[in-house]
C-alpha cells in the first residue's frame, strides 16, 4: 500500500509539472525581452497610500511590465490595488510576486528566532511560521524572507538574533520545520513561499561586523556552516537570497560554484535565486567590474531576480547584444520566478493571498495569541536560581524596576515591520493582571537606558522608549520602592534594536546605568530576579557572581507580558536551553562549544594560567553558560548511560545510546536530552564535541524515562572539502547529558 500510494504521489507531481512546463512555455512564448526581464526585477515600493499606486515610481514600471515582484508594501489595500496594475494594466496579465519580512511572526509576534531555537522544539518552529503564514498570506503577503540560518559563532553580530546559534545540527532541524510551516504544500491560501537567507556564510562575519568579509576553507563550510541551508533545500523551500558577503573571494551573489554547482548541482535546488538589497549594485565594490559586468556575472552565476538594485533590468538588453549573456541565460531565470509564482497560485487567483475577511478572522487571534503565549515560555532559559528565589510567590509586595519593564514595543524584537503596537501590552501591565487580588506590584523605570547618546538613539532607532528622565532621581525612586518590597525583579538588559541588522556591538555587557543600579539593588541584600532581555549571548560575570536568580527571556514577542508572568510565577515550568555560548568576556569571541583541538588545550576545569597552552592570561577558556544549558524549577537526575554494543559496522548496522532521566523533584517539567559526539580518528581533525541527537521530555514530579539515541554510520559521517561524506575505522566517543558540559562518556569502535 505504501509502495503504491508513493508511486500514485510521483505520478501526481510529474502530471503537476507537466501542466506547469505547458502553461509557462506558452507565456513565454509570447513575452518580449523587456517583459522577460521585468520579472527578474525586484522593487522596494515603501508606505504609498492607496490612491498614489498608480502614479508611483514603481506602479509605473509594473504598469510597464518592468516589474516582476515588490517588496516593503504593508496593507491589504495598498498590495491589492498594486497586484491590479500588474493584471488589470499590463499585456499579459503577470501578477506580482509580494514579498515581505516576516520573520517571526506578522501580527501576532512570536519569540525572536535565537530564543525560538532555546525551545529545542522544531515542532514549535513549524507552529510558529504556520501562524505567521495565516497572518502575512491573509494580508497580501505571498513570499516572506525567512528562514535564516546563517551559523553564527560571534555575539557582536547583531544578526545572531535571526537564526538558531552555533550549532549545524540544532539549526538543520529549526531550517527544515520553518520551510514545513511557511509552505506547506502551497495548496492552501495560507501557504507562503519562504526564502533561505543569507546563501551563504553571511554569519561569519570578520570581527562580528555586519556586512563585512568572509574567509573560510572548504572544510569547514560543508561542516559547520552549509548544513541548515542544505536542509532547508531539502525539505523544499522555493526561493534562496544571495548573502552580501564573498565566498572563496567572489561575491555570493556572483559565485556559480555557490549558486549553481552547490545549490542547484550538487544539492539540486529547483526554485529560484533572488538577491539580498542591492547586492548585485554592491559587487561593484569589489573591482569586479561597472554595473553591466556585475549583473551579466550575477546572471550566469544562477541568480534570478534582481532586488533593488535595476542591474538586470538596466543592463542586460546590452549585455545581450554584446554576447555577455545569451537568450538561454535569461530565458532561465524568468522561467524560475514564472514558476514560484504557479506554485503559489498566482495564475489562478492572482488575490488569492487578499482576503480581507480572512485578514479580519486571522490576524492576531485569540487562538494565535495563546500559542505564542505557550512558546515564548518554553523559550526562557533560567541561568541562575540560588537559593529558589524563583518561582516567585503571589504574595506580599514585589517591585518591577528597569528601563524595560514598560515597553510593549520593546518586548517584541528586530524584524517586526507588520507589527501593530498598539495591541501589544508592557510587562508591567501583564504582571499587574497576574497580580490582581492576591500581591502588590511597586513599579520603578529605576534609570534611563543608558547613558551614551550614541548607543540611546541607536537603541530606540525603530523602536522608541520614551522613558528619559533624571538618572539620580529615577535611581531614588527605584531604591525606595526596592526597600519597601518583599522581593525584587529587574527587567533590564538590550533594547530590541541593539540586536538585528547593522546592529554590532563590541560591549556585550549590560548598560552602564543598568548595571549601576542593579549592584545598589543586589546590595539591599533582597530576594532579587534578573529578566535579561537579549537578542544575542550576552556578558554576564558580575550578575552570574552576585544576582541571585537570572532568566534569559530574549525577546518574546507580543505575548511577552503574559507569557513572562506564566513563568516567573511557577504557572509554567522554564524548559529552555541556550543554542549560544554564553561569554564571560567580550574578548573569547567568537566562542563556541564544538571548535577543534588544539595540540596544546587545557581543560575547562584548569582554574590557573598555564604557559605554552592555548588559554588567556586573564579569563579561563571556558563560557560563563555553556551551549545546551538550562535549569528547571525542578531537578533532573541521570542514570547510567549504556550502549547496546562497543562497536559499530563501518558499512551498517547501529547502535543505540539510552540514559533513564527521573524527575526528583517537586514539579512537572520538561527537560532536553542531548547527545554529542567526538570522532577521535579521522583523516581530518574533528570537533571535541558536535550535537548529533536531542530529545525534549516531559515528566511529572517522580516520573522517570528511558531516552533512546540511535547511533548509525550515517550520523557519524562528516564532510570533505568536495562535499563527499567519509567515516574511517576507528575510536568515537558517544556523550550524553543535560548541557554540552555535563555528559556522560563512553567509547564505541567504528569497524
Amino acid at each position: 500500500m505504501a509502495v503504491a500510494l508513493m508511486a500514485l504521489t510521483a505520478t501526481a507531481a510529474m502530471a503537476q509539472k507537466a501542466d506547469m512546463d505547458k502553461f509557462i512555455d506558452g507565456l513565454m512564448s509570447k513575452m518580449t525581452l523587456e517583459e522577460k526581464l521585468g520579472q527578474l526585477n525586484l522593487l522596494s515600493v515603501g508606505d504609498v497610500s492607496t490612491g498614489s499606486v498608480l502614479n508611483s515610481p514603481v506602479g509605473a514600471e509594473v504598469e510597464k511590465g518592468r516589474c516582476g515582484g515588490i517588496l516593503n508594501i504593508n496593507g491589504l489595500d495598498k498590495i491589492k490595488a498594486m497586484q491590479e496594475v500588474a493584471v488589470k494594466r499590463t499585456r499579459l496579465h503577470i501578477p506580482l510576486l509580494v514579498g515581505m519580512d516576516v520573520v517571526h511572526g506578522y501580527q501576532t509576534i512570536f519569540p525572536i528566532p535565537l530564543a525560538l531555537a532555546a525551545s529545542w522544539n522544531p515542532d514549535a518552529a513549524e507552529q510558529c511560521a504556520r501562524i505567521a503564514a495565516k497572518e502575512a498570506s491573509a494580508n497580501g503577503i505571498d513570499w516572506t524572507y525567512s528562514p535564516m540560518v546563517d551559523i553564527a559563532l560571534d555575539a557582536r553580530w547583531g544578526r545572531i538574533a535571526e537564526g538558531n546559534g552555533e550549532d549545524p545540527f540544532l539549526g538543520s532541524k529549526m531550517a527544515a520545520a520553518m520551510v514545513r510551516g511557511y509552505q506547506g504544500d502551497y495548496s492552501s491560501r495560507e501557504n507562503i513561499m519562504a526564502c533561505l537567507k543569507h546563501f551563504a556564510l553571511y554569519g561569519a562575519s570578520e570581527a562580528g561586523r555586519d556586512y563585512n568579509t568572509v574567509d573560510m576553507s572548504r572544510v569547514r563550510m560543508f561542516n559547520q556552516y552549509l548544513p541548515p541551508y542544505e536542509a532547508a533545500v531539502k525539505a523544499g523551500v522555493g526561493s534562496v537570497m544571495s548573502s552580501f558577503n564573498l565566498v572563496d573571494g567572489v561575491p555570493a551573489t556572483g559565485n556559480k560554484w555557490l549558486c549553481n554547482d552547490l545549490l542547484r548541482g550538487m544539492w539540486g535546488f529547483d526554485g529560484f535565486l533572488v538577491t539580498d538589497y542591492a547586492s548585485i549594485r554592491e559587487m561593484t565594490a569589489h573591482g569586479l567590474g561597472d554595473l553591466q559586468t556585475v549583473s551579466a556575472q550575477a546572471l550566469k552565476a544562477g541568480t534570478d531576480m534582481d532586488m533593488v538594485s535595476e542591474g538586470f533590468i538596466g543592463t542586460l538588453e546590452k549585455s545581450l547584444k554584446e554576447g555577455k549573456v545569451t537568450m538561454a541565460d535569461i530565458d532561465l531565470a524568468c522561467r524560475r520566478v514564472l514558476e514560484a509564482k504557479y506554485k503559489l497560485g498566482l495564475f489562478s487567483d492572482p488575490y488569492r493571498h487578499c482576503d480581507a475577511k480572512r485578514a479580519k478572522r486571522d490576524t492576531y487571534s485569540d487562538a494565535n495569541r495563546a500559542v505564542a503565549r505557550d512558546i515564548a515560555a518554553q523559550t526562557f532559559v533560567l541561568l541562575k536560581n540560588e537559593g529558589g528565589v524563583l518561582p516567585l510567590k503571589k504574595q506580599g509586595k514585589i517591585a518591577l524596576i528597569g528601563p524595560l519593564a514598560d515597553q510593549a514595543e520593546q518586548m517584541v524584537g528586530c524584524w517586526t515591520v507588520t507589527r501593530d503596537a498598539s495591541k501589544y501590552v508592557s510587562l508591567r501591565h501583564g504582571m499587574e493582571e497576574a497580580l490582581r487580588g492576591k500581591a502588590e506590584l511597586l513599579y520603578a523605570q529605576g534609570c534611563n537606558f543608558c547613558s551614551d547618546p550614541a548607543l540611546q538613539k541607536a537603541a530606540e532607532f525603530d523602536k522608541p522608549m520614551n522613558n528619559r528622565g533624571d538618572n539620580e532621581a529615577l535611581n531614588a525612586e527605584a531604591l525606595r520602592i526596592a526597600r519597601d518590597a518583599d522581593v525584587i525583579v529587574c527587567a533590564m538588559g538590550e533594547a530590541a534594536d541593539m540586536s538585528g541588522e547593522s546592529s554590532s556591538r563590541v560591549n556585550l555587557e549590560l548598560p552602564d546605568t543598568q548595571m549601576d543600579l542593579l549592584r545598589k539593588l543586589v546590595a539591599l541584600g533582597k530576594p532579587l530576579v534578573l529578566l535579561n532581555f537579549s537578542g544575542r549571548p550576552t556578558i554576564m560575570t558580575w550578575e552570574k557572581a552576585n544576582v541571585p536568580a537570572i532568566m534569559n527571556v530574549w525577546f518574546p514577542g507580543s505575548e511577552a507580558a503574559y507569557a513572562i508572568p506564566d513563568v516567573l510565577f511557577g504557572d509554567k515550568n522554564p524548559s529552555g536551553k541556550l543554542t549560544v555560548s554564553m561569554p564571560q568576556h567580550v574578548g573569547q569571541e567568537p566562542l563556541y562549544y564544538n571548535h577543534l583541538p588544539t595540540g596544546r588545550s587545557v581543560g575547562n576545569d584548569r582554574k590557573e594560567y598555564c604557559k605554552y597552552q592555548s588559554n588567556y592570561l586573564d579569563v579561563r577558556n571556558d563560557p560563563a553558560f555553556p551551549f545546551g544549558f538550562g535549569l528547571s524549577y525542578t531537578s533532573f537526575k541521570y542514570g547510567e548511560l549504556r550502549l547496546s554494543g562497543n562497536e559499530l559496522p563501518l558499512n551498517g548496522g547501529k547502535l543505540t545510546a539510552t540514559v533513564r532521566v527521573s524527575n526528583t523533584g517537586s514539579r512537572d517539567g520538561v527537560e532536553t536530552v542531548q547527545m554529542y559526539i567526538h570522532d577521535k580518528e579521522a583523516m581530518i581533525s574533528r570537533p571535541v564535541q558536535e550535537l548529533k541527537g536531542f530529545e525534549r521530555i516531559h515528566l511529572a514530579a517522580g516520573e522517570s524515562k528511558d531516552v533512546t539515541f540511535e547511533i548509525t554510520p550515517d550520523l557519524l559521517k562528516y564532510y570533505d572539502g568536495e562535499g563527499n561524506k567519509h567515516l574511517e575505522p576507528g575510536a568515537v566517543d558517544i556523550m550524553v547529558g543535560a548541557s554540552s558540559r555535563d555528559v556522560q562518556t563512553k567509547g564505541i569502535m567504528v569497524k
